[in-house]
């Protein structure tokens, strides 16, 4: 774990959900994962989360799960920060995820506001101090209602979010009026971070501070060009940017992480597996995400990030 103290400096930018692969006998492909990680640090990118929506976490063992997050530390040894999916909708389970996080090297955990249960705000803010009382690690907190069914307050997230360890909100809300009614109301140091590939350059135009996204895991130096335009004010040329990513940031949402998986197994960066209940692609959404990855590559794009044929071998 690398010493945070209390910055949030580095919770900035487009940080990429990173897949979990597996291999033809579906354990998890650690080469493939090693190498999804370093792509992204040598991108820029400030932090990588792992084991959250993207990396299929309901799916994997809790060993499956240490073993992502400690190799992912392994690798970034201290360049980029390892934020660790570590929710769940009991909260001694979610406890026991974020232990284990921490123990296995975690910069940071993302915790999601408890789904399937329905708590009243009550509960959710009981539950999160909870989680926050048993480790030493900063929480972002997940606030994403079309999973969940609950929503995560304004009034809760500003009495969470004076606490310090409570560092910033990942907003699948798809509210982007938010950010701005958020920022007279958290600490100026809290960090706001869209959900949404599709709208991300609109969340941060009204204040949000970055993206946890999916699209930024097949282009992640487009992505921090895309940010660092927008922050620095040339807004036209982060919306053309931008533009260029519109259609497979739709199609990865659609079919999210199977969509993305396919992507990432025609740039010749892992196999396309997914664990039940995900399945492979249909052959017509298939052919979706290697148009939108050729008229990217159309862009100059390709040149970095050659595109293999759709007929993959392994």
């Amino acid at each position: 774990m690398t010493p945070l103290a209390n910055s949030t400096a580095w919770l900035v930018g487009y940080i990429p959900d990173l897949p979990t692969p597996f291999d033809e006998t579906g354990a998890i492909d650690l080469a493939a994962f090693a190498k999804l990680c370093e792509r992204q640090i040598q991108a820029g990118v400030s932090a990588i989360v792992v084991g959250e929506t993207t990396g299929e976490a309901s799916t994997l063992t809790p060993v499956e799960h240490d073993t992502i997050i400690r190799t992912a530390a392994e690798i970034a040894r201290g360049r980029v920060r390892v934020i660790a999916g570590a929710g769940s909708n009991s909260t001694s389970q979610a406890i026991e995820l974020t232990r284990r996080a921490e123990l296995a090297g975690a910069d940071a955990v993302l915790s999601v506001v408890p789904y399937y249960n329905k708590p009243m705000q009550a509960g959710i803010e009981a539950h999160f101090r909870a989680i926050a009382n048993s480790t030493a690690l900063p929480i972002i907190l997940h606030d994403i209602p079309a999973r969940t069914i609950r929503e995560l307050s304004d009034d809760t997230l500003a009495k969470l979010a004076q606490s310090r360890q409570f560092v910033g909100l990942r907003d699948g809300t798809g509210d982007l009026a938010r950010p701005m009614r958020l920022r007279s109301m958290v600490p100026l140091e809290f960090r706001l971070l869209s959900a949404d590939d599709a709208t991300a350059l609109a969340y941060f135009a009204n204040g949000g501070d970055g993206c946890v996204s999916a699209v930024s895991n097949v282009a992640p130096e487009l992505c921090q060009v895309i940010f660092s335009s927008c922050k620095q004010g040339r807004l036209q040329s982060a919306r053309y940017l931008q533009s260029r990513l519109a259609r497979l940031s739709a199609l990865l949402a659609k079919e999210s992480p199977a969509a993305l998986k396919y992507a990432l197994c025609l740039l010749g960066l892992m196999r396309p597996d997914t664990r039940l209940p995900i399945v492979e692609l249909a052959d017509a959404a298939k052919a979706e995400i290697a148009t939108a990855l050729a008229e990217m590559g159309e862009e100059g794009w390709e040149d970095r990030y050659p595109r293999k044929d759709t007929a993959v071998t392994w």
